[in-house]
């Protein structure tokens, strides 16, 4: 049980609920907020993240403030993938810059596992990077809402 509130949408999903879901943590992600970000996994969630292994919310948080102090100017893009029952699957890519100005695009797939108050209780996500000139960037704007 957690003390945390309920976030809808929840499961099991349907395929207007699971983009629900993605838009939200797309847009959570783009907010570079890792308390916000974090309230959206369980106190015990378990995550796989390239090459770390993270659980529980407080290492979430740490992780997501490292990540944005390094990955600056990051922006995020979502797509669902796939989903059934407490399961979406997602692929992402992000772009961002290092402190010496070097653009990198980031893509990869999510798997990701909830609980019945729609909390993620498990994040599993296979991420590659290419270096992109600030040029050829994509990801300039926020999505229209």
């Amino acid at each position: 049980m957690t003390a945390t509130a309920p976030r809808p949408p929840l499961p099991p999903f349907t395929e207007e609920s699971a983009r629900a879901k993605v838009r939200a943590a797309e847009d959570a992600w783009n907010s570079r907020d890792p308390d916000r970000v974090a309230r959206a996994y369980t106190e015990d969630s378990v995550w796989r993240n390239r090459d770390r292994f993270l659980t529980g919310r407080t290492e979430i948080r740490e992780f997501l403030a490292d990540k944005w102090e390094r990955e600056l100017e990051y922006r995020l893009r979502k797509e669902l993938w796939a989903y059934t029952g407490n399961r979406i699957s997602v692929r992402f890519e992000y772009e961002w810059h290092d402190t010496t100005g070097q653009w990198w695009r980031s893509h990869g797939n999510e798997q990701w596992e909830f609980d019945d108050d729609g909390l993620m209780r498990r994040r599993e996500a296979s991420i590659n990077d290419i270096p992109i000139a600030e040029g050829d960037r994509r990801l300039r704007t926020r999505r229209d809402a």
